[in-house]
């Protein structure tokens, strides 16, 4: 099977919330696949800059565009700016995302409120704002980054399990929609990686550390460049037939209820 089906040269990538973490790590993959990748971010300018730097060191042609994906005024504008100094997106992936870890009979109306706005709503202002330039031009390639969570619930992720069950509703739904318009629309569900924001829990004799351990059927923490031949393959050619699925990435968790307590 020729590697061409996996080749990016080209094509033009946007993925929110990049600068760091599982974002930066299918960012990374995506732009060593031939593609230019625009890296986004709403912290700080310099972080955004700073990625910038760390992919165009590797090679890979990037461009960095700061802005709100809550906010559709300014995810309109920032597209057509993207699309304008550097060339149509053919490639969108709704990474950006936050959660908040509060007991639902404890969390506040405006928490849940933007959890969700943040991890459900914002994949699909920025969708609706990108896809019609791909309806246009009759292809593209969008894919939702979802969650374990769009499967199972766990203690204190309510809002976050409920966006991200949703999302994967809303990328079954952007599939029935687009796929006439030779676009397809899928997620990726990561599992446990091994990311900064981890690093604390990540110390032997942690007990979540020992939980996903020992619930992983893999037995490790994932790597976050482990989730880059998902990205690719979703972004390819290699996919074109593959629409509205979620592909978990999660060294197995979902396929086993567990290890009895004395194994």
């Amino acid at each position: 099977m020729s590697t061409a089906l996996f080749d990016l040269t080209g094509k033009v990538a946007l993925v929110t919330g990049s600068t760091h973490g599982l974002g930066m790590a299918m960012a990374k993959g995506i732009g060593l696949a031939g593609a230019t990748v625009i890296i986004n971010g709403n912290s700080s300018q310099e972080k955004i800059d700073k990625a910038v730097a760390n992919f165009k060191a590797e090679g890979i042609q990037a461009f960095g565009y700061r802005f709100d994906v809550t906010d559709e005024n300014a995810v309109i504008k920032a597209v057509a700016q993207i699309e304008k100094e550097v060339n149509p997106i053919d490639i969108l992936v709704n990474n950006a995302g936050i959660i908040k870890r509060i007991p639902l009979v404890e969390m506040e109306v405006t928490d849940f409120k933007q959890v969700v706005d943040v991890d459900l709503v914002s994949p699909f202002i920025v969708s609706k704002a990108v896809v019609k330039g791909m309806i246009q031009r009759k292809s593209g390639k969008i894919i939702n980054i979802c969650s374990m969570m769009s499967e199972l619930g766990r203690n204190t992720v309510g809002a976050y399990a409920a966006a991200k069950g949703g999302l994967k509703m809303l990328t079954q739904n952007m599939c029935v929609e687009w796929a006439p318009h030779n676009i397809q629309v899928n997620g990726i569900g990561p599992g446990y990686f091994a990311t900064e924001q981890t690093k604390p829990i990540r110390v032997d004799g942690h007990p979540f550390n020992e939980f996903i351990v020992n619930r992983t059927p893999a037995g490790v923490w994932g790597d976050p460049d482990q989730l880059q031949g998902s990205a690719i393959f979703l972004s390819s050619e290699a996919s074109n037939f593959v629409n509205g699925q979620v592909l978990y990435v999660d060294g197995g968790i979902l396929a086993t209820i567990g290890k009895p307590s004395n194994e």
